[in-house]
């Protein structure tokens, strides 16, 4: 069962073979306008969904929306690693979330407009998809193995954190302020400033080689098949696949008709999905940035993944009430950022440092797929069979995914493939 195990991410004294950054916190405060536009639109938007007369069902076409161009975005990844810099993709990326998030703003919700409020949630998330993929090769490139683990945890404190910053603060200002334009251009503003963090990013530059864009490509090609040659590689594209550790009932529990359940209101969806429900996630970001330099990064994933699924079937069976829905959704936040963390040191740890932001796109793209499936499932099955059972198809269908997977490490442990990924030495330039 080597393949299962993965490479074990240690501590030490940090390698001066890559550029570094000063302190980890800067890839938090880059990505946070990724993880604030996510929140605006499955934390405020969707709550205030249900309030405007749309269904359960059509309010998890919101988050879906996002998702779209998150599961899609492999195919204009290569973009990122063959031409520009990834600082210049970031900057095009946030100013894109930022016009976005305005325009979501300003935009009425109602049935007649759902349509077109979906095209633009499409949009800006296909843009914000540049912020993501340009911090990943970023952070590829200047991440020494012996930092994996705190790295990705600061990592996903800006992606989860900032989701619950967006959507908490976004519902707020929606519900405060004299026009919901104003809400959407206070974010905005906000989203440019967090790009100030790139002066202390060293450069990195594009994957570009002797023989221009198509011998790139090439290169970017070549590394993506040298990664699905090991064991390692096939492996985290399955847990990628499997829907398990996807977090989906998060946004369908954000709902108004939903969160009614358990007596909760708008201060309650604020607090839990909002401001707590960010430090929460953070805190659990560390948690699984830590457990995974303890012990090898696949089995303290799906450790995690299973703590996920106990803390949804918790909801579930204890009798609703409002203490309830707080205390337990802070619960399914911290093993929500708990396992983000351990999952982007898997992804690291298997990926190597060359066409990072297409290798890592390729993941995420995988892994964004059943959420998007599974968000839109839940949604129904919450619109037609109340949110206990939502929960509980969650968690069942998580634990199965686990059964697969390790059926399936079995027969990939029994290959000749290598163990892990070696990279290949990179084209003369």
């Amino acid at each position: 069962m080597e393949a299962l195990t993965g490479a074990r991410v240690t501590r030490g004294r940090v390698s001066t073979a890559r550029p570094t950054v000063s302190h980890p916190v800067i890839w938090t405060v880059l990505y946070l306008p990724f993880g604030a536009m996510s929140g605006f639109v499955g934390v405020a938007l969707t709550f205030l969904a249900t309030l405007h007369g749309l269904s359960i069902t059509e309010a998890s076409f919101l988050p879906a929306a996002g998702l779209v161009s998150q599961w899609l975005k492999w195919i204009w990844a290569p973009a990122v690693d063959v031409s520009l810099t990834p600082k210049r993709w970031y900057l095009i990326g946030t100013a894109a979330s930022a016009l976005g998030v305005f325009a979501l703003a300003a935009m009425p919700m109602t049935e007649d407009t759902l349509p077109a409020l979906l095209a633009v949630i499409a949009g800006a998330s296909l843009l914000r998809s540049f912020v993501g993929m340009s911090l990943e090769a970023m952070l590829a490139a200047a991440t020494p193995p012996n930092e994996q683990g705190r790295t990705s945890a600061w990592f996903q404190v800006g992606n989860l954190g900032g989701a619950g910053l967006g959507g908490g603060l976004g519902l707020t200002l929606l519900e405060v302020l004299p026009e919901p334009w104003m809400a959407g251009a206070i974010l905005a503003v906000v989203f440019m400033l967090c790009s100030l963090a790139l002066l202390a990013v060293p450069t990195i530059a594009s994957h570009r080689v002797a023989g221009g864009p198509r011998a790139a490509m090439r290169g970017v090609f070549r590394d993506i098949a040298n990664l699905a040659r090991s064991k390692g590689g096939l492996l985290v594209t399955l847990l990628c696949f499997l829907p398990f550790g996807t977090g989906a009932a998060q946004s369908v529990l954000t709902q108004a008709s939903v969160a009614e359940h358990w007596h909760a209101t708008a201060t309650h969806v604020e607090i839990v999905q909002g401001y707590s429900g960010a430090v929460a996630t953070a805190l659990g970001c560390f948690a699984g940035g830590w457990m995974s330099t303890r012990m090898a990064p696949r089995p303290a994933y799906v450790i995690q993944v299973v703590l996920l699924a106990g803390s949804a079937v918790a909801l579930a069976m204890v009798p609703p009430s409002v203490a309830a829905y707080v205390v337990l959704n802070l619960t399914y936040a911290f093993m929500y950022g708990l396992v983000f963390a351990g999952w982007t040191v898997v992804i690291l740890n298997a990926m190597g440092a060359r066409s990072a932001a297409t290798k890592y796109s390729l993941f995420a793209s995988l892994s964004n797929f059943p959420t998007w499936w599974l968000g839109l499932a839940l949604g129904y099955i919450a619109d037609h069979h109340g949110p206990i059972v939502m929960l509980l198809a969650e968690a069942g269908i998580g634990v199965g995914a686990v059964v697969i997977f390790f059926g399936a490490a079995r027969l990939i442990g029994r290959t000749s493939l290598a163990d892990e990924l070696v990279e290949a030495p990179p084209a003369p330039s």
